[in-house]
């Protein structure tokens, strides 16, 4: 028995077949996010730990010049390209209702190759993120909440 198959059928499954790679690029680029800008439980927050988490995330060949790395949780900054903790701003990019904590790592300038120095910067600041799909995937900027 020879089965026609229509056209229909077919795109509903290339479709099935896409979905998957689309989510896994999403979800790459989520990961890459927390690598660079997460960290939950900083230890220190001086040059030492600039220079660990800089190294240690992949971002010292060659040195990258300023990194901000968030402290909270996952759900927060996630809930940043939600309702929950987030408004529009600026084109497609989210800002933060609530304030984080943040310590930022600069490069203290010379060569750009290992060994880097930074220098650490602690501070408590709303954040603007990227969101793709619902998840954040770039860190715009930080800067000190106005007051009220």
């Amino acid at each position: 028995m020879v089965m026609v198959l229509s056209p229909l059928f077919l795109v509903f499954m290339l479709g099935l077949g896409l979905t998957p790679l689309t989510l896994a690029q999403d979800d790459g680029r989520y990961r890459h996010f927390l690598t660079q800008h997460y960290d939950a439980r900083p230890f220190g927050r001086d040059r030492r730990y600039c220079e660990t988490m800089m190294k240690r995330r992949g971002m010292t060949s060659p040195c990258k010049d300023t990194n901000t790395f968030v402290h909270g949780t996952k759900n927060d900054i996630k809930a940043i390209c939600e309702e929950r903790n987030g408004t529009p701003y600026r084109g497609n990019l989210r800002i933060s209702k609530s304030p984080f904590q943040i310590t930022i790592c600069k490069h203290k300038g010379g060569s750009p190759r290992p060994p880097c120095q930074y220098s650490a910067t602690e501070a408590y600041r709303v954040i603007v993120v990227g969101c793709e799909n619902g998840w954040p995937t770039h860190l715009e900027e930080s800067f000190i909440p106005p007051s009220k």
